[in-house]
């Protein structure tokens, strides 16, 4: 019995303690960010989801991609990861460019990309040399660039974004579907522009029918196109049903049957998207995608109509850092001017 007593007595002094030590660390709690200097409370911005945002810096063109990443930090309030992709002799300008203006404050990530991926791949075609340079190759390759993010957008750079890009994110993708693209038959508003200039908005104007490889395809000629310049994608269903190599593919047929060329309506990055995302691809809102602000000197939208737009693209030959070109003032309120000097805007008084 001596024993029997004297164990639950030691019990009951065990249990004392625990109780005591319970109560202590309710009075004297210290929040666990701050038991460790090295830890800083998150700030909101900070456990807010980043939106990965990808823009291509080229040499020759620098400020498109400035000018883009301007209208879209200056438009929202949301968390955005901008990875701008250059090859390596144009990185140590763009980076240079960014850190001594006033978009020294965006989160940012500058991405090499190795042209030689694409060694074999390209047909050589001097009809539009410029439609040839790697970086317009580089949303094929997206699951490569950019790793650690399920949902990425990637942009064109001769574009402006004039709403908050939060909304062009939370775009819905259906099961099954990698991206979501803007339909060129989407938004009336734009059939006259595309006529009025001779357009193609179909697959006829982007692959060569002629050939027996793409009347195998069974797509008919008068399937409506879309436009990659605009991109929302999953890179987790990207990678699934590995898409850059089905890109590839197509790329490497074109190179030794010349399925498509720069003389059609896309050039030869758009067309091996029309055929490997043919019939599998969610829809993104037409006012985020108002394009063929490039195709023509002479075509303009209405004003009205520009204001209401959530993002306008620049597509076609006519940029507006160049001349001619239309609507530029719009592109001029986000354009940042180059600290090095380098890179200038081509004016009819300049």
């Amino acid at each position: 019995m001596a024993l029997l007593k004297k164990i639950n007595q030691i019990l009951l002094l065990l249990l004392v303690l625990t109780v005591c030590a319970i109560l202590y660390n309710k009075v004297h709690k210290v929040p666990s960010a701050l038991k460790n200097e090295a830890v800083d409370l998150e700030s909101p911005e900070e456990t807010e989801e980043e939106i990965p945002v990808v823009i291509c810096a080229a040499a020759g063109r620098m400020g498109a991609a400035i000018a883009a990443i301007s209208s879209i930090y200056s438009n929202t309030e949301a968390n955005v990861l901008f990875y701008i992709v250059g090859l390596k002799n144009t990185i140590p300008h763009i980076r240079k460019w960014i850190e001594n203006s006033k978009l020294k404050e965006i989160k940012f990530k500058v991405v090499e990309f190795n042209p030689m991926v694409l060694k074999g791949k390209i047909r050589q075609d001097a009809a539009r040399p410029e439609l040839l340079q790697p970086l317009n190759f580089v949303r094929f390759y997206l699951p490569l660039l950019i790793q650690k993010h399920e949902k990425v957008i990637y942009l064109d750079d001769d574009i402006i974004v004039q709403g908050d890009i939060q909304e062009l994110y939370e775009t819905k993708l259906a099961p099954g579907h990698a991206a979501a693209f803007s339909d060129d038959c989407d938004l009336p508003s734009t059939h006259e522009m595309v006529r009025s200039v001779g357009m193609q908005n179909t697959y006829m104007g982007f692959l060569d029918y002629r050939k027996q490889a793409i009347r195998d395809l069974g797509i008919s000629p008068s399937t409506c196109s879309f436009n990659p310049g605009v991109i929302v994608a999953n890179m987790t269903e990207w990678k699934h049903q590995r898409l850059t190599k089905q890109l590839e593919k197509w790329m490497q047929r074109n190179v030794e049957e010349n399925l498509y060329s720069s003389t059609l309506g896309g050039g030869v990055a758009t067309s091996p998207m029309l055929i490997v995302f043919h019939g599998k691809y969610s829809a993104i809102n037409p006012m985020w995608h108002i394009r063929h602000l490039g195709w023509s000197p002479d075509t303009r939208y209405s004003e009205h109509f520009l204001q209401e737009a959530k993002l306008l693209h620049w597509n076609g030959r006519y940029k507006p850092w160049d001349y001619p070109s239309v609507h530029t003032d719009l592109w001029e309120n986000w354009f940042i001017p180059d600290p090095s000097g380098k890179f200038k805007l081509t004016r009819p008084d300049s």
